[in-house]
């Protein structure tokens, strides 16, 4: 099967320097998607640790590992993990193709 997202550059590179920094048990990263926010659904990401990880699918690129939360998949297929940074802020974005809208603020989707 193909990969359920891609990752970017960045993103790959934002990963490989929080698991430098990260607790000592980390092999990786968990991207899920949770139900909250003004539009429905807000993108998850945690550390992964083998406790955490059971049963969720993995995809090894450039470098890195990510973990799927497997409640998350059907979200985000066909989606690409980048890491942006401007003159405020910086920060992980999801460009999915599933999303039908965003709240104003960007926090949270609709699928």
């Amino acid at each position: 099967m193909d990969n359920i997202i891609s990752i970017s550059d960045n993103a790959a590179k934002q990963i490989k320097d929080l698991l430098l920094k990260g607790p000592k048990d980390v092999n990786g990263i968990i991207v899920g998607v949770d139900k909250t926010g003004c539009s429905g659904y807000a993108y998850r990401i945690d550390y992964a640790t083998n406790e955490k990880i059971k049963d969720f699918d993995l995809i090894e690129s450039k470098g890195v590992k990510v973990y799927v939360d497997p409640k998350a998949s059907m979200f985000l297929i066909g989606s690409e993990m980048d890491y942006t940074k401007d003159k405020f802020a910086s920060r992980f974005v999801f460009h999915n193709p599933n999303e039908k809208s965003t709240c104003g603020c960007g926090e949270s989707f609709n699928i």
